[in-house]
């Protein structure tokens, strides 16, 4: 007999035998819980099981897709009931009983209706659109969560932390409210996930010093990970005496007990704006997901133990030895739900699903918002801001001090712009690109962030949710590894999942690329840019010197805070304070500062560069790329070659249009990219150029597969001025140059 209806029997028979039974002594007056809440209570409980059966069914038929359910952990319905409908909630995918039941105190919801749309993949599903089968409610203030590992955990820890930070900056245009809480639901398994470890840490490392974080974990402890058992007690052993952090525990197949330990957790968390783990012994019944058959790795007598912890048994003897409901009653309720559904489903099947690519993709990028544009500071504000740089401001800079000034232009510009990251504070940075923003602004505004990327991102994630406009820098390329789920997985395909309905803009601010030569090794001096060239809808700026970084930062925050998007500006470290481009002394490669509003001060999305109005060689490019062609530019001319430079910019995505336009009257085409062969841009601009320009010849130089080394050896894997030279030399003369 197949699983579910094998529970569904037992629960049945159960009812009608009078056999149920109890799980604690504790009464609904002892735990405060009036009779027809519990009853509400046992009613979604009651819904989420019949749910996940009918989505089984649905699959058989061909009809659903991915079952994974919520049954044995029906017990979370009592944190929907503990929490304001206000209180974020970032859940597991077995929470349905929490989201059903939250819909159920608020007016005008059909959670049952959403769901069957969900399971059918129809394109009215009200949250995905259907693209996938999810959690989450915008009205519920439920974001969704795909088939999440722990990856949703630093963002809810940043939700929690920016309301005390938006506090503290006189920010009231926030979503979430001053005294609200934040849920954040995961399995024992997800438990042990880095991501999980690092959010609990980061929960507590703030706990600790005594800034707020009012965050309930919950811990949904059913001893298994698809077949992997966990073993007994590890996860009281391991956060039950953490420091920073309240712990918790409660049976969750008992709903009288789930009750107690959620009305204590959240009310701790409310009152005292500290994080607490709760830890709530669950069950999984049927398996993990699908057609996974747990009796291949269960024995029969696991699966014994655990068909009896089913929290509906323990749900319906507590209605009815509390005289809320006679057995005959809930059999009754139990079976309209399965009838109604039945119905319902029917229905469901036959409502439109997305019809082509388009629609599917219609969400990648967030909508627009109208009418929030910021005005420009008042030229007051910016004469106080920087009384003691206005010497300086008078000559031409390097890169790293025209962005600190950017920086706290914009800081000025959008008071609800929070910089995030480790070391941007007093320190101003490890380059001096946050020098004096502290000091400015305030730690409110420029935090410093514990030593985990993945807490960098998650903090900024969560302070998007809560309407702050975050700009969180990470300190080098190859840092980004360490958490480069956060942009893929939860930053980037929060519009997709919620067809444009939550959205979390931001401005990733990264130092990085190669010819630095004080550094070596991968993790300093990293050239590659492919873990963000395939993540759809996310901006990739590169700019090359100073002047173009500020103006193109402007933009990126505009493209944030007006277009909603997540945004990746990298810097180049190596001319971060490169001053002379040909001769030293030439000061070639530094600009006056140019104050926002003036004609040329921001570079719009997508907008290219170009040098040169030469047409025997276009030479296209980006970041360091732009400054060693340039210097070869000269040398080009003194042998009589005319070039021009096409600096791209925006790589993500590459204005297609507008690089073909530029390289269209020239006779050859060199695509100079320092990142490696492999995985780099120029792999997609040579694909570009043979399939719209294929009429002349086309090249490549590109660093060579392999890690940087330290000192003068730098260099030796990567473009050069020279090489540049060198080939463009050979296509223009019609000569062939390997390499």
């Amino acid at each position: 007999m197949d699983a579910a209806e094998q529970v569904h029997l037992q629960f049945l028979a159960a009812l009608d035998r009078g056999t149920l039974r109890r799980r604690s002594n504790l009464g609904l007056a002892e735990a405060g819980l009036a009779p027809d809440r519990a009853a509400a209570l046992v009613h979604s409980q009651m819904l989420s099981r019949q749910l996940d059966r009918l989505s089984r069914k649905l699959q058989a038929r061909g009809e659903g897709f991915y079952t994974i359910g919520s049954s044995g952990h029906e017990g979370n319905a009592a944190l929907a009931e503990a929490l304001r409908t206000d209180d974020i909630a970032f859940l597991h995918y077995r929470d349905a009983a929490f989201q059903i039941h939250r819909a159920g105190r608020v007016p005008g919801e059909t959670p049952a209706w959403d769901m069957l749309l969900s399971f059918t993949a129809s394109a009215d599903d009200p949250i995905s659109g259907g693209r996938h089968k999810v959690l989450g409610s915008k009205r519920l203030m439920i974001p969704p969560q795909t088939s999440t590992i722990a990856s949703h955990l630093p963002k809810a820890v940043g939700a929690a932390f920016s309301i005390g930070i938006a506090r503290r900056m006189g920010w009231t245009d926030t979503v979430l409210a001053q005294d609200g809480v934040v849920l954040c639901s995961f399995g024992d398994a997800s438990a042990n996930h880095s991501t999980a470890v690092g959010a609990l840490n980061t929960a507590a490392w703030a706990a600790y010093q005594n800034t707020p974080m009012p965050i309930v974990f919950l811990c949904e402890d059913n001893g298994i990970g698809i077949s992997t058992r966990t073993p007994p007690g590890w996860i009281e052993a391991n956060w039950q005496n953490r420091a920073g952090l309240r712990y918790i525990a409660c049976d969750g197949s008992d709903l009288i007990d789930s009750w107690r330990a959620a009305k204590e957790a959240v009310d701790f968390a409310r009152r005292q704006r500290k994080p607490v783990f709760l830890h709530m012994k669950t069950v999984r019944l049927y398996g993990h997901a699908g057609n996974d058959v747990q009796g291949t790795y269960l024995s029969k007598e696991h699966i014994r133990r655990d068909e009896a912890r089913d929290p509906l048994l323990a749900s319906a003897a507590l209605l009815i030895e509390g005289g809320v409901m006679t057995a005959a009653e809930l059999r009754a309720r139990y079976d309209a739900i399965e009838a109604t559904l039945a119905r319902q489903v029917e229905l469901a099947i036959k409502r439109p699903k997305l019809p082509d690519a388009a629609a599917v993709m219609a969400s990648i990028v967030p909508p627009k918002r109208e009418g929030v544009a910021r005005p420009l500071a008042p030229a007051e504000a910016r004469a106080a801001l920087f009384a003691d740089d206005a010497a300086a401001m008078e000559k031409p800079q390097h890169m790293a001090k025209l962005l600190s000034w950017g920086l706290a232009d914009l800081l000025l510009q959008y008071p609800n712009a929070v910089v995030c990251g480790e070391d941007v504070g007093p320190k101003g940075g490890v380059y001096a690109v946050t020098q004096k923003l502290h000091q400015r602004f305030g730690s409110a505004r420029v935090i410093n962030t514990l030593l985990d990327e993945q807490a960098i991102l998650g903090l900024a994630i969560g302070a998007a949710h809560n309407g702050l406009l975050p700009l969180p820098e990470v300190q080098f390329l190859a840092y980004v590894h360490n958490a480069e789920d956060q942009i893929r997985g939860e930053a980037a395909t929060l519009s997709f999942f919620s067809d444009g309905q939550f959205t979390n803009p931001m401005v990733l601010r990264i130092a990085g690329l190669p010819y630095q030569k004080g550094f070596g090794g991968h993790f300093h001096n990293d050239n590659s840019l492919a873990v963000f060239r395939d993540i759809p809808g996310v901006v990739l700026a590169v700019p090359s010197c100073g002047r173009d970084a500020v103006a193109m930062l402007r933009e990126c925050v505009r493209l944030a805070h007006e277009e909603q998007r997540v945004v990746v500006f990298v810097e180049p470290i190596a001319l971060y304070m490169t001053r002379d481009l040909h001769a030293e002394g030439d000061g070639l490669w530094t600009s006056l500062y140019q104050p926002p509003g003036e004609p040329g001060s921001a570079i719009g999305f997508g907008e290219i560069g170009q040098w040169g109005q030469g047409t025997d060689l276009a030479i296209v490019t980006y970041g360091n790329g732009v400054y060693l062609s340039r210097q070869a530019e000269k040398l080009l001319a003194e042998q009589g070659v005319a070039a021009r430079i096409i600096d791209l910019r925006w790589l993500g995505p590459v204005n297609d249009e507008a690089v073909l336009a530029a390289c269209a009257p020239c006779r050859n085409v060199l695509v100079v990219d320092e990142c490696r062969i492999t995985g780099s841009h120029s792999e997609a601009l040579l694909a570009l150029f043979a399939e719209r320009m294929n009429d002349r010849p086309v090249a490549r130089l590109t660093a060579t597969d392999s890690f940087i080394p330290l000192a003068r050896a730098a260099t030796h894997t990567l473009p050069s001025r020279d090489m540049i030279v060198t080939k463009g030399l050979a296509m223009v003369r019609g000569e062939t140059v390997l390499g």
